[in-house]
């Protein structure tokens, strides 16, 4: 596999230092991403850079995933308008160990192959570092006016900028740029890889390594990933999609790709998965035919979704999808996890119940029309239940004499009461 050609055809490539794809040709290479340690799991926006190393090691070579520990305590300026928090040394070690659990699934670090993956973290070798070892070894070799010409420098010392930029901050790609020199040194790294924002600092790296070791350094980065309406990638209205289960659930995961338009899904499907071409192609047909059927979506969907998570949750999460717009039944609601319901049910109308007098048994009309207000009426409840318009637990209701007891608690704590075909409650009991 031609990484190059791999990466262009699936819209991965933004710029790329010449030379580059000669060096990947002419020997295995080894390059790295970094990846900020700030939080304890990887989120989607993660995912292109995780993808192209991916994609680096299928094409035989080594990648390095390097958690930026030393640079997590600095920040990064680019693309940000506020100097971020700093983290200490166990946050960040915690960080790391979450990190790299997670990226076991996507590359292989534990064979001995001459390409398994590494991952290093620059703490280790800037913990030692002086700050006049670091103004005499790196400092001089870099002119204030070759930093200053940076974007990301630029716009924190422009005119829209209230904040200014801390000598911290205007340090960081001196201290990104001695990584690169440090793996080009110890790991005989020669590549590194980042989004289209990390260019300016990435090529300090690569300037390093041509003047402290007449080194020849490489970089290739990746668009930013937009969506078609102009929002931010990645980003819903409850934050951040992240990989981790406790903070997003495999349900919402797996909804989130689903949902993407049909622009996005045919970017998206490219940069995600580890589809071909040709069933890229084949799809994208597929959806031009009948677009209502989102044949890019589902795959896309169920692509990412095994990746990060595993077949087994990609099916409950497609269970728990149908129940609201399938035909689901009472005993694929009972298999649904807190989590996973409370994201199906999400936005719901909930009322609370005293669980005391489910214990005894609550007449259904008194539970609905009294104790909660589910309906406005006794005599309005009558009529749905009349017309086979209730259920309860996704099963039909007719009996106005039903008892309601604890027995009905889906996961001990909830009923689920449908009135017509759209409109849900949720009854919790506390």
């Amino acid at each position: 596999m031609n990484f190059i050609e791999e990466l262009t055809w699936r819209g991965m490539i933004h710029d790329i230092m010449p030379g580059t794809e000669e060096q990947l040709q002419k020997e295995m290479t080894s390059a790295y991403v970094g990846i900020d340690p700030t939080a304890d799991s990887l989120h989607i926006g993660h995912l292109v850079s995780v993808m192209m190393l991916k994609h680096f090691q299928l094409a035989g070579h080594k990648p390095i995933v390097l958690v930026g520990g030393a640079t997590g305590m600095i920040g990064d300026p680019s693309g940000k308008s506020t100097e971020r928090n700093l983290l200490d040394e166990q946050a960040l070690r915690h960080n790391e160990a979450c990190l790299k659990k997670q990226l076991t699934r996507f590359l292989d670090f534990e064979s001995d192959a001459a390409n398994a993956a590494e991952l290093v973290n620059n703490y280790d070798w800037m913990k030692d570092f002086s700050f006049l070892d670091f103004i005499r070894d790196i400092g001089k070799h870099i002119t204030v006016n070759y930093m200053m010409a940076k974007d990301s420098v630029k716009k924190r010392l422009g005119e829209e900028s209230k904040m200014g930029l801390s000598f911290t901050e205007f340090s960081y790609q001196l201290v990104q740029g001695t990584d690169f020199l440090h793996l080009y040194r110890e790991k005989n790294c020669k590549l590194q890889m980042g989004g289209s924002d990390q260019w300016g600092n990435i090529l300090t790296g690569t300037e390093l390594v041509r003047r402290k070791e007449s080194g020849e350094a490489f970089a290739i980065t990746c668009p930013l990933i937009t969506k078609a309406d102009g929002g931010k990638f990645g980003k819903t209205e409850s934050g951040n999609v992240w990989l981790d289960s406790k903070l997003t659930t495999p349900y919402k995961f797996y909804q989130f790709w689903l949902n993407v338009s049909d622009a996005d899904a045919e970017k998206y499907i490219k940069i995600f998965t580890l589809l071909s071409k040709e069933e890229v192609t084949s799809l994208v047909k597929e959806q031009e035919v009948a677009p209502h059927l989102r044949a890019l979506q589902k795959r896309l969907a169920k692509e990412v979704t095994c990746m990060v998570h595993d077949q087994d949750e990609y099916n409950k999460a497609v269970e728990a999808s149908q129940i609201l717009f399938g035909k689901a039944t009472t005993e694929s609601l009972s298999k649904l996890d807190k989590e996973t319901f409370l994201a199906v049910f999400e936005g719901v109308p909930t009322y609370a119940v005293d669980r005391a007098k489910l214990n005894d048994g609550v007449p259904v009309v008194e539970l609905l029309a009294a104790e909660t207000a589910v309906f406005p009426s006794k005599g309005e409840l009558r009529r749905t239940m009349k017309g086979n318009g209730l259920s309860l637990n996704k099963a039909k209701l007719t009996d106005q004499e039903y008892l309601v007891t604890g027995a009905d608690l889906i996961n001990g704590s909830y009923l689920l009461v449908q009135k017509g075909k759209k409109n849900y409650y949720i009854i919790e009991a506390v």
